[in-house]
Protein backbone atom coordinates (compact mmCIF):
# COMPACT_ATOMS: atom_id res chain seq x y z
CA UNK A 1 0.00 0.00 0.00
CA UNK A 2 1.30 3.85 -0.97
CA UNK A 3 0.21 6.66 0.86
CA UNK A 4 0.29 10.48 -0.89
CA UNK A 5 0.18 13.54 0.60
CA UNK A 6 -1.44 16.34 -0.85
CA UNK A 7 -1.51 19.86 -0.93
CA UNK A 8 -4.48 21.76 -2.08
CA UNK A 9 -6.08 25.17 -2.76
CA UNK A 10 -10.05 26.03 -1.66
CA UNK A 11 -10.82 29.12 -3.72
CA UNK A 12 -13.76 31.61 -3.93
CA UNK A 13 -15.58 28.83 -6.17
CA UNK A 14 -15.64 26.69 -3.20
CA UNK A 15 -15.45 28.19 0.04
CA UNK A 16 -19.61 27.62 1.00
CA UNK A 17 -18.76 23.97 0.17
CA UNK A 18 -19.33 21.34 3.43
CA UNK A 19 -16.40 19.18 4.28
CA UNK A 20 -18.93 16.55 3.59
CA UNK A 21 -19.50 17.81 0.05
CA UNK A 22 -15.72 18.18 -0.46
CA UNK A 23 -14.84 14.89 0.29
CA UNK A 24 -17.49 13.49 -2.13
CA UNK A 25 -16.08 15.60 -4.82
CA UNK A 26 -12.41 14.54 -4.12
CA UNK A 27 -13.90 10.82 -4.34
CA UNK A 28 -15.47 11.11 -7.30
CA UNK A 29 -12.38 13.25 -8.94
CA UNK A 30 -9.92 10.59 -8.16
CA UNK A 31 -12.80 7.75 -9.50
CA UNK A 32 -12.32 9.19 -12.97
CA UNK A 33 -8.69 9.44 -12.66
CA UNK A 34 -8.78 5.77 -12.68
CA UNK A 35 -5.88 5.84 -10.06
CA UNK A 36 -5.87 2.25 -7.76
CA UNK A 37 -7.64 3.17 -4.68
CA UNK A 38 -7.26 1.54 -1.27
CA UNK A 39 -10.36 0.84 -0.10
CA UNK A 40 -11.46 0.67 3.68
CA UNK A 41 -12.95 -2.90 4.79
CA UNK A 42 -16.56 -3.63 5.53
CA UNK A 43 -20.35 -3.67 4.24
CA UNK A 44 -19.35 -0.39 2.19
CA UNK A 45 -16.20 0.24 0.54
CA UNK A 46 -14.70 3.78 1.01
CA UNK A 47 -11.81 5.27 -0.78
CA UNK A 48 -9.38 5.95 1.97
CA UNK A 49 -9.02 9.68 2.39
CA UNK A 50 -7.86 11.97 5.48
CA UNK A 51 -8.02 15.65 5.44
CA UNK A 52 -5.69 17.32 8.40
CA UNK A 53 -7.98 19.67 9.17
CA UNK A 54 -11.70 20.71 8.11
CA UNK A 55 -12.01 24.29 6.91
CA UNK A 56 -15.19 26.42 8.01
CA UNK A 57 -17.45 27.33 5.41
CA UNK A 58 -16.57 30.80 3.85
CA UNK A 59 -12.98 30.30 4.50
CA UNK A 60 -10.60 30.04 1.75
CA UNK A 61 -7.13 28.50 1.62
CA UNK A 62 -3.48 27.59 -0.28
CA UNK A 63 -2.25 24.99 2.24
CA UNK A 64 -5.07 22.12 2.74
CA UNK A 65 -3.36 18.43 2.99
CA UNK A 66 -5.15 15.44 2.38
CA UNK A 67 -3.55 11.57 2.39
CA UNK A 68 -4.56 9.74 -0.10
CA UNK A 69 -3.51 5.58 0.05
CA UNK A 70 -3.31 3.50 -3.46
CA UNK A 71 -3.37 -0.10 -3.41
CA UNK A 72 -0.23 -0.01 -5.51
CA UNK A 73 2.28 2.36 -6.91
CA UNK A 74 1.51 5.74 -7.62
CA UNK A 75 4.54 8.17 -8.32
CA UNK A 76 3.34 12.25 -7.68
CA UNK A 77 3.79 12.98 -11.20
CA UNK A 78 0.99 10.49 -12.54
CA UNK A 79 -1.22 11.55 -9.62
CA UNK A 80 -0.96 15.18 -10.31
CA UNK A 81 -0.93 14.42 -14.21
CA UNK A 82 -4.29 12.24 -13.65
CA UNK A 83 -6.27 14.42 -11.36
CA UNK A 84 -6.25 17.91 -12.35
CA UNK A 85 -8.47 17.48 -15.21
CA UNK A 86 -10.68 16.18 -13.20
CA UNK A 87 -10.67 18.81 -10.49
CA UNK A 88 -13.37 22.04 -10.95
CA UNK A 89 -12.63 25.55 -10.55
CA UNK A 90 -11.79 26.81 -6.77
CA UNK A 91 -10.10 23.42 -5.96
CA UNK A 92 -6.42 23.09 -7.21
CA UNK A 93 -3.57 20.61 -6.10
CA UNK A 94 -0.44 22.22 -5.33
CA UNK A 95 1.82 19.12 -4.45
CA UNK A 96 1.92 15.70 -4.11
CA UNK A 97 4.53 13.96 -1.75
CA UNK A 98 5.59 10.45 -0.72
CA UNK A 99 4.44 9.47 3.01
CA UNK A 100 5.49 6.23 4.68
CA UNK A 101 2.28 4.26 5.31
CA UNK A 102 3.47 3.49 9.06
CA UNK A 103 3.09 7.55 10.18
CA UNK A 104 0.70 8.92 12.54
CA UNK A 105 -2.27 10.17 10.94
CA UNK A 106 -2.81 12.70 9.37
CA UNK A 107 -5.05 15.19 11.66
CA UNK A 108 -3.35 13.36 14.59
CA UNK A 109 -0.25 15.38 13.30
CA UNK A 110 -1.82 18.87 13.19
CA UNK A 111 -0.46 21.47 15.52
CA UNK A 112 -1.37 24.68 14.36
CA UNK A 113 -2.97 26.69 11.62
CA UNK A 114 -2.01 30.28 9.76
CA UNK A 115 -4.22 32.62 8.52
CA UNK A 116 -4.64 35.78 6.92
CA UNK A 117 -7.91 38.14 8.09
CA UNK A 118 -9.45 40.89 6.63
CA UNK A 119 -10.81 43.44 9.06
CA UNK A 120 -12.13 47.23 8.92
CA UNK A 121 -12.54 49.50 12.20
CA UNK A 122 -11.98 53.35 12.56
CA UNK A 123 -8.79 52.84 13.81
CA UNK A 124 -5.00 53.68 13.31
CA UNK A 125 -2.01 50.84 12.17
CA UNK A 126 -0.60 51.55 15.92
CA UNK A 127 -4.00 50.92 18.03
CA UNK A 128 -4.53 47.59 16.12
CA UNK A 129 -0.77 46.48 17.30
CA UNK A 130 -1.34 47.88 20.69
CA UNK A 131 -4.23 45.88 20.83
CA UNK A 132 -2.78 43.16 19.80
CA UNK A 133 -0.26 43.61 22.55
CA UNK A 134 -2.88 43.06 25.24
CA UNK A 135 -4.26 40.24 23.68
CA UNK A 136 -1.04 38.28 23.74
CA UNK A 137 -0.41 39.81 27.58
CA UNK A 138 -3.56 38.87 28.46
CA UNK A 139 -3.31 35.40 30.39
CA UNK A 140 -6.77 33.97 30.13
CA UNK A 141 -9.22 35.60 27.79
CA UNK A 142 -12.99 32.81 29.12
CA UNK A 143 -15.22 33.06 25.89
CA UNK A 144 -18.42 31.33 24.89
CA UNK A 145 -20.28 30.58 21.47
CA UNK A 146 -23.61 28.90 21.03
CA UNK A 147 -23.69 25.56 19.68
CA UNK A 148 -26.64 22.97 18.43
CA UNK A 149 -25.82 21.20 21.75
CA UNK A 150 -25.87 24.86 23.81
CA UNK A 151 -23.19 27.07 25.00
CA UNK A 152 -19.48 26.15 25.09
CA UNK A 153 -17.32 27.89 27.60
CA UNK A 154 -13.55 27.90 27.03
CA UNK A 155 -10.49 30.03 27.39
CA UNK A 156 -9.98 31.58 23.61
CA UNK A 157 -6.57 33.00 25.15
CA UNK A 158 -5.19 29.26 25.02
CA UNK A 159 -6.12 28.51 21.60
CA UNK A 160 -3.84 32.04 20.08
CA UNK A 161 -0.40 31.04 19.39
CA UNK A 162 0.86 33.86 18.10
CA UNK A 163 -0.73 37.35 16.45
CA UNK A 164 0.49 40.07 14.12
CA UNK A 165 -0.25 43.10 12.29
CA UNK A 166 0.45 42.30 8.13
CA UNK A 167 -1.07 45.51 7.07
CA UNK A 168 -3.36 48.31 7.52
CA UNK A 169 -4.64 51.05 5.07
CA UNK A 170 -7.15 53.58 6.24
CA UNK A 171 -9.58 51.91 8.36
CA UNK A 172 -9.00 48.25 7.16
CA UNK A 173 -6.45 45.58 7.43
CA UNK A 174 -4.76 42.19 7.39
CA UNK A 175 -4.14 40.31 10.61
CA UNK A 176 -2.22 37.29 10.63
CA UNK A 177 -3.06 34.35 13.06
CA UNK A 178 -0.98 31.20 14.36
CA UNK A 179 -3.89 29.39 15.93
CA UNK A 180 -3.90 26.05 17.68
CA UNK A 181 -5.34 23.17 16.25
CA UNK A 182 -5.10 19.56 17.71
CA UNK A 183 -7.39 16.95 19.64
CA UNK A 184 -7.78 19.90 22.49
CA UNK A 185 -9.43 22.53 20.79
CA UNK A 186 -9.09 24.64 17.62
CA UNK A 187 -8.78 28.85 17.40
CA UNK A 188 -11.36 30.63 15.04
CA UNK A 189 -9.98 33.46 13.16
CA UNK A 190 -13.29 35.32 13.40
CA UNK A 191 -13.82 34.68 17.67
CA UNK A 192 -9.99 36.51 17.89
CA UNK A 193 -10.95 38.96 15.48
CA UNK A 194 -13.93 39.64 17.66
CA UNK A 195 -11.59 39.65 20.54
CA UNK A 196 -9.55 42.30 19.28
CA UNK A 197 -12.79 44.82 18.75
CA UNK A 198 -13.35 44.25 15.18
CA UNK A 199 -16.28 43.54 13.25
CA UNK A 200 -16.98 39.60 11.61
CA UNK A 201 -13.96 39.74 9.35
CA UNK A 202 -14.41 40.40 5.11
CA UNK A 203 -12.14 37.33 4.30
CA UNK A 204 -10.78 34.92 6.12
CA UNK A 205 -7.81 32.67 4.08
CA UNK A 206 -5.38 29.34 5.22
CA UNK A 207 -2.45 29.76 4.08
CA UNK A 208 -0.73 27.25 6.61
CA UNK A 209 -1.13 24.33 8.57
CA UNK A 210 2.23 23.19 11.02
CA UNK A 211 2.11 19.61 11.67
CA UNK A 212 3.72 18.22 14.68
CA UNK A 213 6.80 17.57 12.56
CA UNK A 214 7.52 21.51 12.19
CA UNK A 215 6.86 21.60 8.58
Amino acid sequence: MQRLRVRFSRGEELKYISHLDLMRLWERALRRARLPLAYSEGYNPQPRLSLAAPLALGVTSEAELMDVYFSRWVSPHLFLKAVKPQLPRGLEVLEALIIAPTLPSLQSQVRFAVYRVGVAKETTAEAVEEAISHLLATPELPWQHSRDTGIRRYDLRSLIDDLWLIQWEGDKGVLGMRLRWDSQGAGRPEQVAAALGFAPPSFIHRSRLILGSGR
